[in-house]
């Protein structure tokens, strides 16, 4: 059986010269069924467990498809969260890099004229979280007449915090001759009814992992009560001792007890919830996947999706919602 190549699909050299450089030997399972439907501009429904490859599967066909030559945006790209709009602006940045495609990120708790001073210039692609684009587009900073391309990415963590009414009003503002792809972990009946709703017969694609990740991973719980979770919690971090590990927690204000705590006790620790400030959010990430410091506190919310290689342990402090 011939492996696929990225080459099979006949991609310009440009893209083909970053993906080279970006190391990517071969498409993932996801890839190798995304990409060359999406370059025939079709709608695609795609159900894939996240870590699975699937931002590439959309932006490398969008990167090969935009026209360099049109300054107003062409594909817009919604993410939950602000943590993955930013990583997801970096992915698609870095496949089209040769290709010289500008793209800018646009989420909150940032400054809202940098990003529109950015979309002033050529824009190829925005990516965002829903409540900044509404944002952008009812300031008519975000011009959405030439959008060919929309993904909703993390489609099920969209309708866990509450966006699909956003996303409704974004949709109805863009053009409906359009390429609509959405990707999600799981396909609960809402996110059908959208897919109904606003796709023209899309290709689902459902990637079956050939071993589930709970598989790979030693499983252990411990029942205590709440006074006795942070003792059992350093007892933990002391018979394991991780290489780096994050800790879940389903509160901001308990992100910044449980940091608070360990701190005292010279753990090198840190911590992210959507309470911070961006930036402060963005340098935390950055030290972490630096390997500054072990720990990293979090809320869910706040690190969904962020792709961190090397990880040895994860603890959910409390018990997981939902």
């Amino acid at each position: 059986m011939t492996k696929v190549n990225f080459k099979n699909y006949k991609l310009n050299s440009e893209i083909l010269k970053a993906i080279d450089i970006l190391n990517f030997k071969s498409p993932t399972n996801v890839q190798e069924q995304v990409i060359p439907v999406a370059l025939e501009n079709k709608d695609i429904l795609v159900k894939s467990q996240t870590g699975s490859g699937k931002t590439a599967a959309f932006a490398i066909p969008i990167c090969e498809l935009v026209d360099w030559d049109e300054n107003k945006p062409q594909a817009l790209i919604l993410a939950p969260t602000r943590e993955l709009a930013i990583q997801v602006k970096e992915d698609v940045f870095n496949i089209g890099r040769f290709k010289r495609i500008k793209v800018s990120a646009l989420y909150g708790k940032s400054s809202f004229a940098a990003q529109e001073k950015e979309l002033k210039q050529k824009t190829h692609v925005a990516v965002g979280t829903p409540g900044r684009v509404i944002d952008h587009i009812k300031q008519g900073t975000l011009i959405t007449e030439n959008i060919k391309y929309l993904v909703i990415d993390e489609a099920d963590e969209m309708l866990n915090m509450g966006f699909i009414e956003q996303i409704e009003t974004i949709i109805r503002g863009l053009p409906k001759e359009r390429v609509t792809m959405l990707l999600s972990a799981t396909m609960p009946k809402d996110i059908e009814i959208l897919c109904n709703k606003y796709m023209k017969d899309p290709s689902k694609i459902e990637i079956q992992s050939k071993t589930l990740t709970v598989d790979k991973i030693q499983q252990d719980g411990y029942k205590v009560e709440e006074t006795g979770k942070l003792n059992l919690l350093k007892d933990i971090t002391i018979i394991e001792n991780p290489d780096s590990c994050v800790i879940f927690c389903n509160t901001q204000e308990k992100v910044d007890t449980v940091c608070s705590e360990l701190n005292k006790s010279k753990y090198p620790c840190d911590k992210i919830h959507g309470g911070m400030e961006q930036d402060d959010r963005i340098k935390v990430m950055s030290n972490f996947k630096k390997g500054y410091f072990r720990y990293l506190i979090a809320t869910d919310v706040a690190a969904r999706g962020i792709d961190i290689d090397n990880i040895t342990h994860v603890i959910n402090y409390d018990v997981p919602k939902g």
